[in-house]
């Protein structure tokens, strides 16, 4: 007898949802800022939209924070409508690239500030600023002011008197923009530390590819108005939707050509030249379309002659850069195509060839992914059977 298990209960609400979010200017814009955004985002999750500037990220955040209205759509706070909300009455905070802080008050008075417009009682006031002071770290800086504090030290505090308030979203836009690198770095790891403990959904917008890649539970990316793919930073990394996302994210090598066979699950793309790669394909496509298929340069190898099964490129070696961890290789194929090879420098065994050398280029099938996305559709579509 099977074992009987209980119903699963409904879907939760999402802590935040936007559904067909549009906004236009009255500024003589060819399109929309924002054209028919459409996101789920989970209670307590780290939610990042990614993107070039003028894509709509910050736009969307605006939005969400009340201080735009959008042109069309909802905007969605636990399933209640705030197209029409001041914002003052979301239960959201923001968090700004300028700290902002106070500079006349001490680091517990600046956190307390907003507890104490709320006319919050004073023991409640003290329990409340000590536990966040503790929980970004600063419980030792609470009777300084703001300039006696580093970057890195005033952007924990402006966090701090934003996530006092208990806000069911903390929406964040480039907080970490006027950081050093090195100070930057060391502040996403403190982020995504601070967004565990206190457990608020984050909503953070960042041009940053790396920053998205390190606090993320999951990433929009945008590019012109629209999402162009949504998922895990794994899941956008190796797996882009379109050409913009593996452009933008990270460096990516994008090949042209036309799907030449199918056959099990894998396509030939022919480049021309006589040159080919294969390709993972998804059922109900047929060859004849031009396509476009993508590889990141650490899956690819280089060697002196052809090796494994997958594909397999001959090419010259035109530039050698040496990156510290790795060093980028370009390589120019027969067909002219042009591929960026990134190879680990702690592996002495491997090939390390010099401009002008010959080499071949090789990856498992499995490593090209075929891109679908209709940012910079093919020319000819794939074909589906019916």
């Amino acid at each position: 007898m099977a074992e009987s298990r209980p119903p699963s209960g409904p879907e939760p609400v999402p802590a935040i949802a936007l559904v067909d979010v549009v906004k236009e200017y009255a500024t003589g814009r060819a399109a929309p800022a924002v054209r028919g955004v459409n996101l789920s985002i989970g209670e307590g999750e780290f939610f990042s939209l990614l993107g070039p500037s003028g894509c709509g990220k910050t736009t969307t955040l605006r939005m969400i924070a009340g201080f735009e209205e959008p042109t069309g759509g909802r905007i969605e706070l636990y399933g209640e409508n705030m197209v029409g909300v001041p914002a003052n009455k979301r239960d959201v905070n923001m968090v700004f690239q300028s700290y902002a802080l106070f500079p006349h008050l001490s680091v517990a008075d600046n956190v307390a500030f907003g507890l104490r417009r709320r006319r919050v009682p004073k023991e409640e006031i003290r329990q409340r600023v000590g536990r966040m002071l503790e929980t970004v770290e600063l419980a030792d800086k609470a009777d300084r002011r703001p300039r006696q504090l580093s970057g890195g030290q005033q952007q924990r505090v402006a966090l701090a008197r934003a996530l006092v308030n208990r806000p069911r979203a903390l929406l964040l836009d480039e907080p970490l923009g006027a950081l050093d690198l090195k100070l930057r770095q060391s502040m996403q790891l403190e982020l995504k530390r601070i967004q565990r403990e206190v457990g608020i959904t984050f909503i953070y917008v960042t041009h940053d590819q790396a920053e998205a890649l390190t606090m993320s539970d999951r990433i929009a990316v945008m590019n012109d108005g629209r999402v162009e793919q949504v998922g895990p930073p794994r899941e956008v990394y190796e797996r882009p939707a379109s050409a913009f996302v593996a452009g933008f994210i990270g460096t990516s090598n994008v090949l042209r050509g036309r799907l030449t066979a199918v056959e099990a699950g894998t396509g030939v793309l022919d480049l021309g030249g006589g040159e080919v790669v294969t390709v993972a394909v998804p059922g109900g496509l047929r060859p004849g379309g031009e396509a476009e298929v993508t590889v990141r340069p650490e899956k690819i190898t280089l060697t002196t002659a052809p090796q494994g099964s997958g594909s397999r490129l001959r090419g010259t070696v035109t530039e050698v850069v040496y990156l510290g961890t790795s060093t980028s290789y370009t390589v120019r194929t027969g067909s002219g195509a042009e591929l960026t090879v990134f190879r680990p420098n702690d592996d002495r065994s491997a090939l390390a060839p010099d401009r002008g050398d010959e080499v071949w280029l090789g990856w498992p099938t499995a490593h090209s992914y075929l891109l679908t996305g209709a940012a910079h559709p093919a020319t000819d579509p794939l074909t589906p059977l019916t």
